[in-house]
This record gives structure tokens, C-alpha cells and sequence, in this order.
């Protein structure tokens, strides 16, 4: 879909969309169409009690005296409250109401408002990326599907004042959308396509925008005494890696210009039938997006490189298949984390831990990063907290929360900040080692971040649980079904609003 943006001005084909607001009033572009079709657009409005809610439509077939396919009018909420999120959500659900419709070039009137902060074109680029997060589509083995059931979309074009600074905004945000497509990509494909093998793979093509790559295998790993890490993928046939990927973005000499600002650490498991400790059968294949962690760090990096964000950062991603058969990790088995400390494994499904221990201390070892954020889908019990609307946040440092809650609020990826009281390390306890991987039902979120920060030193840390985030089973209006690559926006958020030079 290609996206541009005109001086505003009606269409003499395709498909129109006006605005109007609460209370039912149109914006200038929906008076000036409604006049060029002598009122049609307004009694059609006011029998379809139109009152201007954001998402709520009015559309106008073939509308006399003109060549337009349809007239689309579109509710914005209030005025006052006109912002970006709400521009994103807009541009999306305008997206999800025409691409069935089979329109192939549609155009958006928006309008500057009286109440407008000066930045209608910032507004408008947002739209415009609202719009594009949802045009995506998982389709690549589907071979039946009918023409008609595809999105026919073509062009997009966004008429707004300042055009060419509403087109500049929207070039940095196509490319943070680049890295969100990326990420849902690879949390959708199944298993048998995309394993630690083939993810690093993926990894590689990033070197195309200049970050440096770096894969590690089962040998390398075993003499950097990565017992966790590996024990996890002991039972697969599948080879586990380590994938290091570095971004410099601050130009320059020395050791401020070189040192590590940022580190990201994903959760990799390509499939995880929970290994001995086998999961139920009903919804097993979910599974394949175990490694959504991975997946948002990998997306983060192509979107932070696309950009040329002036930052340092680095993203660290363990890959591996927790799969059972006579090579498999067992209940009650003792590994030895690349930190040193022991671990009893209680339960082989509480496996994404084990892997983000040895990514961990290898994080910190080979770039000592001043800040590191881990992402990881790791415990259902975060589910059971939030729901599918917030990430849990486990931090050591309370300014950290706060900046992941503020970069939460501003892209719509939102977190919410859980506590992690030293009482909760006694769940930990183990008899015969230097813990356990699980600490039980109750608390069972808190207990897994605690468990995380025995393999944090002093960096400043946050542990993200995105279990009820990475995959959707609603549409929304700027994230489709399915893999939702969240995570993406906020964490480029993140280091855009405190992080670049």
C-alpha cells in the first residue's frame, strides 16, 4: 500500500473519508463534499443519527454529481481530544472498514481543528501509520483464499496542511513499523519453519542495515558454561543459539562514544511443549510464539536501525525448543547457570527463566550495558493479573518503571508496575541448590522475576511479561488477530524519549 500526502482539496475518484465530531459536527472537508452532493452526506448523517463518536460511520454510495466510489464519513471523538493515539486509531479503523470494501485508492480529508495544537500534520502521520500497523496481513500459506476476500488498497493518500512535514514524520514512523511487521512475522510462523536455526537466520539479514550480528552455538555456548540455557534444549534435535545484535548509532572516538547504552534480552522458544513436564494437548499449538520476546527484540532492533537512532544499544535473544524425548531436562535435574549458582529444576515448563539466566549474564558480561530490559511471554500466571490489555513490569529501579509506563502510555502499549519485595525470594527456596525454577502457584509472576533478578548485578533492570500481549485473538484497531508484535513501539518509545543522544 502506498501512502502519500496532498494539499487538501476533494478527489474526483476513489473513495473519500471526512471526519466529523462529537455532537455531529462536520469538519471543513465534510461540508465541502456534502455541499458538491447538495446535502446527501448530511440527511444521510442525521438518519443514521450520526453523533460523531470515535469509530462511528456514515458511508454514501456512488454519490451523484461526482465520480467517487463512496463517501465515507467518520466519527472523531471530541474535539479537545484529538491526539496521536487517537489519529493511530482513527487511521486504523478506516483501514479495517474499507480494505474488504474493495476500494484501490482511498483518501483521508484531515481537517485542522479550531482547538489544534499547530501540529495537524504530526496528527496526520499518524494516521497514516495507524492505518498502515493494521493493513498487515499473515497470508503466505493460504493458497485457496478468493480475490475478492483480500484487502485491494492500493494507494492511501492523507490530505493535510504541511504535507511535506507530515510525509518526514511518517518516513521515521514507516520504519518502526517495519520492525512491528517484522516481529509479527516471526510470531506467527509455525514451528517446523522457524526454529533457533532459521530465527538466527532472520537475524542475519539485519546486518543490511548495520547491525552487527552475532550467532552462537551449543559448543561455543557450553564453554562460556551456559548449563541453563542449554538444559532447556537438551531434548530438541533442533540446535539452541544465542544471537547477539548491536546497533552503534552515536557517532564518534572513545569509550563514552562506544559503550553500551541499552540491552535488550528476548525469550526465545521457537516451540515449548513444556518437555517433561509436558503441557495439555487442547491449544499446545500456541505455542510457536513462546519465543515473542525474541521476536519484539529482533523487531525493536530492525526499527531502531531503520531509523538511525542515535543510541547504542544491543539486543540478546537465547533461542532454543523445549521438546521431550530421552535426552530431555528432567524434574529434580541440577544445572549450572553461566552466573555459577545452581539451579533444581522443578518444573521443565518453567523453562523461559532458565534461558534468560545464562542471555542475562552474558549480557551484562560481554557489553556491560548502563540499562537492561528483558522481555520474555513467561508466566500464565500474568494472564490470570492482567488480561490481554497490560504487560507486567518488574524493575530494580523505580525510574525505569516509570519511564516504561510513561513510553506505555504514549504508544498505547501499555504496562503496569508489579512490586518485588525481598519476601517473595523465601518461594525460591531450594533444598539442594542454590534455588528453584519455580516458586508455585501463588505469586507466580513475582516469583519468576525474582528469580530473573538473581542473575541482574548492579545494571539498572526491568523484566517485561508480555504473556497476554504477543498474540491476539481480537482485532483491535491498529493490531489484527494473531501475532500482535507488541513491545516494538513502546520500547522504541522508550529509548527515543530518554535514551538517544
Amino acid at each position: 500500500m502506498k501512502i502519500s500526502f496532498t494539499k487538501p482539496g476533494l478527489p474526483e475518484t476513489g473513495v473519500l473519508v471526512v471526519t466529523g465530531f462529537d455532537g455531529g459536527e462536520f469538519s471543513d472537508s465534510a461540508k465541502a463534499i456534502d455541499k458538491v452532493v447538495d446535502g446527501t452526506l448530511s440527511r444521510a448523517a442525521k438518519v443514521a443519527k450520526f453523533k460523531g463518536k470515535t469509530g462511528e460511520m456514515v458511508s454514501l454510495l456512488a454519490p451523484a454529481g461526482t465520480k467517487l466510489e463512496r463517501v465515507l464519513l467518520v466519527g472523531a471523538g471530541k474535539e479537545k481530544k484529538l491526539d496521536l493515539l487517537t489519529a493511530e486509531k482513527l487511521g486504523g479503523t478506516i483501514y479495517m472498514a474499507l480494505a474488504g470494501k474493495q476500494p484501490r485508492t482511498v483518501t483521508i480529508a484531515y481537517d485542522a481543528v479550531e482547538e489544534s495544537n499547530g501540529r495537524v500534520w504530526e496528527e496526520a502521520a499518524h494516521v497514516a501509520f495507524g492505518a498502515l500497523l493494521r493493513s498487515f496481513r499473515f497470508d503466505k500459506y493460504r493458497t485457496k483464499e478468493e480475490a475478492d476476500k483480500k484487502p485491494s488498497i492500493r494507494a492511501l493518500k492523507i490530505m493535510t496542511p504541511s504535507g511535506g512535514r507530515a510525509r518526514k514524520a511518517f518516513d521515521v514512523l514507516s520504519k518502526v513499523v517495519d520492525g512491528v511487521f517484522l516481529t509479527r512475522n516471526l510470531v506467527s510462523e509455525p514451528a517446523n519453519i522457524l526454529y533457533p536455526e532459521s530465527f538466527a537466520d532472520t537475524c542475519r539479514e539485519l546486518s543490511e542495515l548495520g547491525v552487527e550480528v552475532n550467532v552462537l552455538g551449543e559448543a561455543e555456548m557450553h564453554k562460556l558454561n551456559m548449563g541453563a540455557l542449554l538444559g532447556v534444549g537438551q531434548g530438541s534435535v533442533r540446535e539452541s543459539k544465542l544471537v547477539t545484535m548491536r546497533w552503534n548509532g552515536v557517532q564518534g572516538r572513545g569509550r563514552k562514544a562506544q559503550a553500551t547504552q541499552i540491552a535488550f534480552v528476548g525469550k526465545g522458544v521457537t516451540f515449548d511443549t513444556g518437555g517433561i513436564s509436558i503441557k495439555p494437548s487442547g491449544g499446545m499449538e500456541d505455542m510457536k510464539w513462546d519465543m515473542g520476546g525474541a521476536g519484539t527484540v529482533t523487531g525493536l532492533m530492525k526499527a531502531l536501525a531503520g531509523r538511525k537512532a542515535e543510541v547504542n544499544v544491543v539486543g540478546v535473544i537465547g533461542l532454543v525448543e523445549n521438546m521431550p524425548d530421552g535426552n530431555a531436562q528432567r524434574p529434580g535435574d541440577v544445572v549450572t547457570s553461566m552466573s555459577g549458582q545452581t539451579i533444581e529444576v522443578i518444573n521443565t515448563d518453567a523453562e523461559g527463566r532458565l534461558v534468560l539466566a545464562d542471555a542475562l549474564t552474558y549480557t551484562q558480561e560481554e557489553f556491560e550495558p548502563k540499562t537492561m530490559i528483558n522481555l520474555a511471554t513467561l508466566t500464565g500466571a500474568m494472564l490470570v493479573s492482567l488480561g490481554n490489555e497490560r504487560a507486567g513490569v518488574f524493575a530494580n529501579d523505580e525510574e525505569l518503571a516509570e519511564q516504561l509506563k510513561k513510553a506505555g502510555d504514549d504508544t498505547g502499549e501499555k504496562v503496569w508496575p508489579f512490586p518485588m519485595d525481598s519476601a517473595y525470594d523465601d518461594l525460591l527456596k531450594s533444598k539442594i541448590a542454590d534455588m528453584k525454577n519455580t516458586g508455585g502457584r501463588f505469586a507466580g509472576s513475582i516469583s519468576a522475576a525474582k528469580f530473573l533478578q538473581r542473575f541482574v548485578k548492579d545494571t539498572k533492570w526491568a523484566h517485561i511479561d508480555i504473556a497476554g500481549m504477543a498474540w491476539s485473538n481480537k482485532e483491535r484497531p491498529t493490531v489484527p488477530q494473531g501475532g500482535t508484535g507488541y513491545g516494538v513501539r513502546l520500547l522504541d518509545r522508550l529509548v527515543a524519549k530518554y535514551y538517544e543522544a
